[in-house]
């Protein structure tokens, strides 16, 4: 079946970061930014650990966002939902100083413009457990654009995460497309080659790799954004 759409990940693969240090700035700013309203740095990063992790484990039923916000309340109490405009202030302005934490490759936006010179439809399969002002933040720093993809998974649009098979299956559906159709694009071993169980073409970009079980990666098409260009221009 011939190939119709590229799906790219973005932390690590279309935005070059270390996660650790991008984790440590991000938080560290949040936490800045909520401490007047009463929050305790520690309590905070609790919480929205375990609302991330309640989002990877969504089973479908609720979109992301409901999830994320059920089990932060639930940890600090049904008063924090008062402060989501708080947070979505955040991250249109303090956020953007965790740009410094990221590096910048502009053979990203130069993969994404020829993978659609090359009639190839593109979407955004980052892990959507982020809200869409801080994932087009994050498009915006690896000099990308929202338009430059037909989707780009928010916490507002979906209701799985990565490595659930089931999130790829609903980006398909969105899409109108087969897995067989499909190249998914990214760094990390356990969330983005989990593609390929379904069907889809992977490829694994190394320059940021990410194989927390130590896997064969030989198994995979992989290399630099250099081998994926010519990877690209071979298709």
């Amino acid at each position: 079946m011939a190939l119709k759409m590229v799906l790219f990940d973005l932390d690590g693969t279309l935005l070059p970061m270390d996660q650790e240090q991008f984790t440590k700035y991000y938080f560290g700013l949040l936490a800045k930014k909520l401490a007047p309203l009463g929050y305790q740095p520690e309590a905070l990063i609790d919480g929205i650990w375990k609302g991330t992790a309640a989002m990877v484990k969504n089973k479908g039923d609720k979109n992301n966002e409901a999830v994320f916000w059920d089990t932060f309340a639930a940890l600090l109490g049904d008063h924090v939902r008062a402060d989501e405009p708080t947070f979505d202030h955040f991250y249109r302005n303090e956020f953007q100083q965790v740009k410094a934490s990221c590096g910048f490759n502009p053979l990203a936006a130069k993969a994404v413009a020829m993978v659609k010179q090359k009639g190839l439809r593109t979407a955004l399969a980052t892990n959507p457990i982020f809200p869409a002002v801080a994932t087009e933040s994050r498009m915006a720093w690896a000099g990308l654009d929202p338009a430059d993809f037909e989707l780009y998974t928010t916490y507002e649009n979906s209701c799985h995460s990565k490595p659930n098979p089931a999130y790829y299956q609903d980006i398909l559906a969105k899409l109108g497309v087969q897995p067989e159709e499909c190249l998914m694009v990214g760094n990390d071993v356990g969330e983005d080659m989990i593609a390929e169980t379904l069907g889809m073409k992977v490829f694994l970009l190394t320059d940021c790799l990410i194989n927390k079980d130590g896997r064969d990666i030989s198994i995979y098409p992989n290399g630099n954004f250099e081998d994926f260009l010519r990877f690209v221009e071979a298709l």
